[in-house]
């Protein structure tokens, strides 16, 4: 059973102030696109994982490993006795604000549906994909989606087109909490205490209380009108300065994307991969050549979006899920 999940780029990360329960209210608009990480689960005993490819090396194979963690929510939830063995193949970096834990996560909830015939709806799965992480839901509809909460509450987004990409890859990743932690010193957030809102200092020193995280209109409104032009002139990620002060090599990388005629230069997520939209596919063709030979990063990929979500590739069952045609 071969399930594939995508990787995705954050268009829009509006960040907000810390929740009580210490995650932070987030505003994302997040697009899918055609990088994966393909799982396949066998029948076993027990609940284990195996995982080569792209980084492999940097993954752990235990419950650290998102995908094992989605395989026994979804064991426990729906009461199986049979165990799975997963083997994860990936091209996706690892922690490199592209969601690849994620996907592998989505990918493996799928496949285990479906290997133990529980038979699960959408809303089920949707629900146990949000308690695995917060970035699991988007992983399993893909598409176009904005993430609301701490990203986990996900409403698909209607686009029309598709949207052209380069990701440079950087060596070696970025941890999203330590992002988030500088993103918090930068912003002279404190830890949430009960009673208490986190507050950020004004240029004049006055603390500030720290609202909602702002809204994606613009965001919205330029995949309405199918328009990368419109789109690079609104993209936002409030955790990039973060990443840039943890990676300054990454100032480096976005530069050269730029001056080689990108409509526009992200960190994506927590980073490190940058990501550059172009107009056309031979644009990003033109693009992908460029930096790759400016030594500006470790590795470059053209990807396009939207694509969707976890989907079965191989099914010796070929019994049907809610999610074969969704």
């Amino acid at each position: 059973m071969t399930v594939r999940a995508p990787a995705k780029i954050n268009l829009f990360l509006g960040v907000g102030g810390l929740r009580r329960d210490g995650y932070h209210a987030v505003t994302n608009v997040a697009q899918a696109v055609s990088l994966y990480d393909e799982v396949t689960a066998r029948a076993a005993r027990g609940v284990s994982a195996a995982v080569r490819g792209e980084g492999a090396g940097a993954v752990p194979s235990g419950l650290g490993n998102l995908a094992v963690r989605a395989a026994e929510a979804l064991r426990a939830y729906a009461g199986v006795q049979s165990g799975v063995h997963l083997e994860i193949r990936k091209t996706i970096p690892v922690a490199a604000g592209l969601a690849g834990g994620s996907a592998d996560a989505a990918a493996a909830l799928v496949a285990c549906d479906r290997l133990w015939r529980t038979g699960l709806d959408r809303d089920a799965l949707t629900s146990l994909a949000a308690d695995c992480g917060s970035d699991v839901p988007f992983a399993l509809s893909g598409g176009v989606g904005l993430g609301t909460g701490r990203g986990e509450q996900v409403s698909p987004v209607l686009v029309a087109g598709e949207y052209h990409w380069v990701l440079a890859f950087a060596s070696g990743g970025l941890s999203t909490p330590a992002v988030y932690s500088e993103f918090d010193r930068l912003q002279g957030i404190g830890a949430f205490s009960p009673g208490a809102q986190p507050a950020v200092a004004s240029p004049d020193g006055i603390a500030q209380v720290v609202t909602e995280p702002p809204p994606a209109d613009g965001v919205l409104s330029a995949l309405r009108h199918a328009d990368a032009g419109l789109l690079a002139d609104v993209l936002r990620n409030d955790l990039a300065a973060a990443a840039v002060r943890l990676r300054p090599d990454l100032s480096r990388t976005l530069d050269a994307g730029r001056e080689m005629g990108a409509l526009a230069a992200i960190v994506s997520g927590s980073g490190p991969t940058c990501a550059f939209l172009t107009a056309t596919r031979d644009e990003r063709i033109r693009l992908a050549a460029g930096i790759a030979g400016a030594g500006v990063c470790r590795a470059v990929q053209q990807v396009s979006g939207p694509v969707p979500g976890a989907r079965v590739v191989s099914d010796p069952q070929r019994s049907p899920t809610a999610l074969d045609s969704s």
